[in-house]
C-alpha cells in the first residue's frame, strides 16, 4: 500500500483519484479511530479531510462536489 503523502505533499495526482487511510488517536486512556481522506476532482482541484469513518469522508467529498456544482463558473 502507497502512502498518501510524500514529505508531507499528497500523492493523490491523477483526476478522480482518491486515497484515505486509517489511524488511531490516542487521548488519555481513549482510543479513536480516524480516516484521512485525499480526493483529487477531474477539474485536478484536491479536496481533503478527516474524518470517523471512510463513509463519512465520502459524503463530506459528495457535499463539496455538489457545492462546487451550484456555483456558477
Amino acid at each position: 500500500m502507497t502512502k498518501m503523502t510524500k514529505n508531507g505533499v499528497t500523492t493523490t495526482k491523477a483526476p478522480g483519484q482518491e486515497q484515505y487511510e486509517t489511524f488511531t488517536r490516542k487521548v488519555g486512556r481513549k482510543s479513536k479511530k480516524y480516516c484521512a481522506y485525499d480526493y483529487r476532482d477531474h477539474t485536478g482541484k484536491l479536496f481533503s479531510c478527516v474524518k470517523p469513518t471512510l463513509e463519512d469522508c465520502r459524503a463530506a467529498r459528495d457535499a463539496w462536489l455538489d457545492a462546487k456544482k451550484a456555483v456558477p463558473a
